[in-house]
């Protein structure tokens, strides 16, 4: 199999663009405000992924089948009915954190927020800054 094209790729489209047409007030402040987030917790640039989701740095796969391809390191997407944080680590080892974080739903690597008001913001920094030390030392990573 080698390296398979992914459906979610980096596009030229700006993140400050995107976050400033999503429709809901409360959910494109949360954006703005995660833009910061992840700026202080990666020092890397924000760039789009596909359409809606907003990706910090990159990772290289590769799995036992033979499949292999690139990926946002972390990143999220203010969605219509939440925000979706991608933490690709998994949840190992920050189960502490999670009971501290607040009201939150967890999906296999994307925890899902209503608003930011209803989480710790230091709480969440150090999940964000979990994953990505997790995924560096797992994965070759490029710091776009």
């Amino acid at each position: 199999m080698g390296k398979a094209e992914n459906k979610t790729k980096p596009t030229a489209q700006s993140p400050t663009a995107f976050i400033d047409s999503v429709e809901n007030k409360t959910r494109r402040d949360d954006a703005k405000r995660l833009l910061k987030i992840f700026a202080e917790v990666t020092n890397l640039e924000p760039k789009m992924w596909g359409p809606s989701i907003i990706g910090y740095g990159r990772y290289h796969y590769k799995y036992e089948s033979g499949r292999e391809g690139d990926f946002l390191l972390t990143g999220f997407s203010p969605r219509k009915s939440n925000l979706a944080i991608y933490i690709l680590s998994g949840y190992s080892g920050l189960e502490a954190q999670l009971e501290q974080l607040g009201k939150h739903k967890l999906g296999k690597s994307c925890l899902y927020i209503n608003k930011l008001a209803d989480v710790d913001e230091d709480v969440l920094r150090e999940i964000i800054k979990h994953g990505i030390q997790y995924m560096r030392a797992k994965y070759e990573t490029w710091e776009e």
